[in-house]
C-alpha cells in the first residue's frame, strides 16, 4: 500500500504526506522530552522516508533486469522492475545548519540508487535576519560551496522547517542568478511547513514542487480548522508573532546542534 497523501488545496505543486507510521516519529521529534542523541536518529529516519518518497515521484524511471542468484539454477532467475534512472544528475543544497544531517542522508540514499559520479552536496550557509521586534525581514548568506553546475539536474533543497519561506527563496534566487545551467526539476524537502510559507514559495517559485510530512495552522481560528486544508488559506495561520511555527518543534537548528544561543 502506498503512502497516503493529506488532501489539500494548496495546489499540484504541493505533497503532503499523511503516514501514520511518520506521524509518530514527528511527534516524538516534536517533543520537549526527546533530546540528543534521539533527535538526531529520529531526523535521519525521517529525511530517508521523506526522500524515497521524493525518488518514488520525481525521479526519471527506467526498466531494469537483474539476474539473481537463481539464475544459476534457472533461465527465470531475472527480476524485471522498475527504478530510478542511475543516469540522471542530483544535487541536494545543505541549508546550514539545520539542513547539514538532512542532506547527508539524502545524499546517501541517492547514491545507493543513482550512479554516484552524478550526485552531490552543495552547501549554503544562510540564516534568517530579524529586526528588533524578532520580525523576519530577510536572510544573511554567509557563504557557499557549490560543486558545479545544475543544468539538467533534479536540484533538492531538504530543510526541516518551512516557515515564512525566505531561507529556501532567497537559495533559489541564488542559483537562479549565481549558478549556471536550468534544473530539470526543484524539489522542496520538510518535515513541517506552514501555510505562509506555501503562499510563499508557490508564488515566488512556481516551478518547484513542495513535499512535507506535517502541515502545520494551529494559529488558525477553529471555523478555519474545520475546513480542508488550503481552502481558506487566506485565514490559515501557522506562524506565531515571532514567526516560529506553532504547534511546531522549536527551533530545530538549535535542537540539531544543541546550541541555544
Amino acid at each position: 500500500m502506498s503512502t497516503k497523501m493529506l488532501e489539500h488545496r494548496y495546489g499540484e505543486n504541493v505533497v503532503i504526506l499523511d503516514s501514520p507510521a511518520l506521524n509518530g516519529l514527528l511527534a516524538q521529534l516534536s517533543s520537549p522530552e526527546v533530546t540528543q542523541p534521539r533527535i538526531n536518529q529520529l531526523l535521519r529516519r525521517l529525511y530517508d522516508a521523506l526522500f524515497r518518497a521524493v525518488l518514488d515521484h520525481e525521479a526519471s524511471l527506467v526498466e531494469s533486469e537483474t539476474r539473481t542468484r537463481m539464475a544459476e539454477f534457472t533461465d527465470k532467475g531475472v527480476a524485471r522492475s522498475t527504478v530510478p534512472d542511475p543516469a540522471e544528475r542530483w544535487v541536494l543544497v545543505d541549508l546550514a545548519r539545520a539542513g547539514m544531517i538532512p542532506a547527508e542522508v539524502c545524499f546517501d540514499l541517492a547514491n545507493e540508487l543513482i550512479e554516484p559520479a552524478n550526485v552531490r552536496v552543495d552547501h549554503v550557509f544562510i540564516n534568517r535576519k530579524t529586526d528588533d521586534d524578532e520580525q523576519v525581514v530577510g536572510t544573511h548568506m554567509a557563504g557557499n560551496k557549490i560543486g558545479g553546475p545544475v543544468d539538467d539536474a533534479v536540484l533538492v533543497f531538504p530543510d526541516p522547517m518551512g516557515a515564512t519561506g525566505s531561507s529556501i527563496c532567497d537559495a533559489l534566487y541564488f542559483y537562479q542568478r549565481e549558478v549556471e545551467g536550468t534544473p530539470k526539476r526543484v524539489v522542496c524537502s520538510h518535515l513541517i511547513v506552514t501555510p505562509e510559507y506555501l503562499r510563499r514559495v508557490t508564488d515566488e517559485a512556481p516551478e518547484a514542487k513542495v513535499y512535507a510530512l506535517r502541515l502545520d495552522r494551529g494559529l488558525s481560528p477553529e471555523e478555519v480548522l474545520a475546513t480542508t486544508p488550503g481552502e481558506l488559506w487566506d485565514k490559515e495561520r501557522g506562524l506565531n508573532e515571532r514567526q516560529y511555527i506553532v504547534p511546531g518543534a522549536g527551533g530545530l537548528g538549535e535542537v540539531i546542534n544543541n546550541s541555544f544561543v
